[in-house]
């Protein structure tokens, strides 16, 4: 019997999607707003999603309050009210699409979650707007 059990955060972020190799013009084509000299922010929703078997003894599948411990202290800490491509080695040279944000938190949380749990991790980038990685 596999069970899923979700935690919601909330980050605030900045970034600029901007491709270096390409000249001005073409990242304004491409990117738009995003690609605004000055930045912009987001008001990110970031769903983890675990899914195993309830252990017999407790009856969770994960103890939330160590899965939103765990979301705090090595995304929340990490990301929230910074600028992606300026405070964070994650995006040093990784442009911080929704895309690319979803599978860096993927990787960082999966080093941290036993392999036994199948990982899924959404990021709303907007209401509208959200990207999934994982199994």
């Amino acid at each position: 019997m596999k069970v899923s059990v979700f935690r919601r955060e909330h980050f605030n972020a900045a970034h600029k999607l901007h491709n270096p190799a390409w000249s001005d013009e073409k990242n304004t084509q491409v990117f738009g707003l995003c690609n605004s000299p000055n930045y912009h922010g987001h008001n990110y929703d970031l769903i983890v999603r675990l899914t195993g078997e309830p252990d017999p003894e407790t009856g969770f599948v994960y103890d939330m309050k160590k899965l939103s411990d765990l979301i705090r202290e090595n995304i929340i800490a990490k990301f929230d009210h910074k600028n992606l491509n300026l405070d964070t080695s994650e995006f040093e040279n990784l442009n911080p699409t929704a895309e690319n944000i979803v599978v860096v938190i993927y990787n960082i949380l999966r080093v941290k979650v036993a392999r036994e749990f199948d990982l899924k991790i959404t990021l709303y980038e907007t209401e509208r707007n959200f990207v999934e990685y994982g199994e």
